[in-house]
């Protein structure tokens, strides 16, 4: 991938710079969600050729990883690479802020509550659930 600057805020945009891109890893991240069908379910109703796009995008970065379902071959489920693993702490700082600055959000107090609390252990437990490659 060809670098717009050396400034690290502009490295991480170039890897996950658009809305699409973040809701992907949040249903990876917070809703274990891995096939294609459970990723078009989301609640923002992403268009396939947006969806299929930025999958795309997120495995040629290194985010994501692609493999075939052992139970049906035709079926493709999606897992998060250790740098897809890595942007946990970043969507979390991100639901914090919203916190802060959104109204009527669907904010999930007791994830806010540990992230006040014990971060470090939030991180770990999140990490622990999220499914890994078959």
């Amino acid at each position: 991938m060809t670098k717009r600057s050396l400034c690290p805020i502009s490295n991480v945009l170039d890897h996950l710079g658009d809305k699409w891109s973040l809701l992907i890893l949040r249903d990876l991240i917070f809703f274990n969600k891995n096939s294609y069908s459970e990723l078009q379910n989301s609640e923002e109703k992403m268009a396939t050729n947006i969806l299929s796009s930025r999958l795309e995008k997120l495995e040629n970065v290194g985010l994501i990883s692609k493999q075939t379902a052992q139970s049906d071959k035709r079926k493709k489920l999606y897992t998060l690479t250790q740098a897809g693993k890595d942007t946990l702490p970043i969507l979390l700082e991100m639901i914090v802020w919203s916190s802060k600055h959104g109204e009527n959000l669907n904010l999930p107090e007791q994830l806010l509550t540990r992230m006040k609390n014990d971060r470090e252990e939030l991180i770990n437990d999140l990490l622990a659930n999220i499914k890994s490659a078959p």
